[in-house]
């Protein structure tokens, strides 16, 4: 029997300690960012298929890596891999503006309808590399990548703002550490936090 929407979140919540990040998963629905094929394992705290050869990352997964961002609600955030778009929902919750980035035209345009008809106003969803950022609405008060990659690419530590904050998934195809990196001083110092798995981040 899977589990129903309540369990998912109690689970999820019992790994988080920022009570905003808490009431944001409450809030959203990741039925709504899955395939119809997929409906039946929403709930399930384990990474999906969303077609193109990419997945929506666990649930659990997501909301930590949120927390590890220490949002405030005047924040501007960007996005490096938008994906189903869930991600990019939960940010939207927590900050002031979300840019979001897929290289994908497919999962972009999707995800962008998703954010859309959920009345998201406040997420910028454009198709592109997202390795490159988005100068045009830098400096950013925090970067997140949802695609692993050898670096940190450096244009998202110049768009990053004094004190910004980073996490991206840094390793290959094999083994992978997410990376948080605080911007000081212009430099970024950075500490591994947790072994992860997801898809490699594309650079042009």
């Amino acid at each position: 029997m899977n589990p129903t929407r309540f369990q998912l979140n109690q689970h999820i919540s019992s790994q988080l300690q920022n009570p905003q990040v808490i009431e944001a998963v409450k809030k959203i629905d990741r039925k709504d960012f899955v395939s119809l094929d997929q409906q039946a394992y929403a709930y399930v705290d384990s990474p999906l298929p969303i077609g193109c050869s990419q997945t929506i990352s666990q649930p659990s997964l997501v909301a930590w890596m949120t927390e590890q961002l220490e949002l405030k609600e005047n924040d501007t955030i960007l996005e490096v891999g938008t994906g189903s778009g869930y991600q990019a929902a939960l940010l939207a919750e927590l900050a002031k503006e979300v840019v979001t980035i897929e290289r994908i035209p497919e999962l972009s345009q999707r995800a962008e309808r998703i954010l859309t008809k959920l009345g998201y106003t406040n997420v910028t969803a454009m198709t592109g590399d997202g390795s490159k950022g988005y100068p045009a609405k830098a400096p950013y008060d925090a970067v997140i990548v949802t695609a692993a990659g050898q670096n940190i690419p450096q244009l998202l530590i110049d768009q990053l703002a004094e004190g910004g904050r980073l996490i991206i998934p840094i390793g290959g195809p094999i083994a992978q550490e997410i990376i948080k990196g605080i911007k000081r001083e212009g430099k970024l110092t950075t500490q591994r936090l947790l072994p992860v798995r997801f898809v490699p981040l594309i650079e042009e």
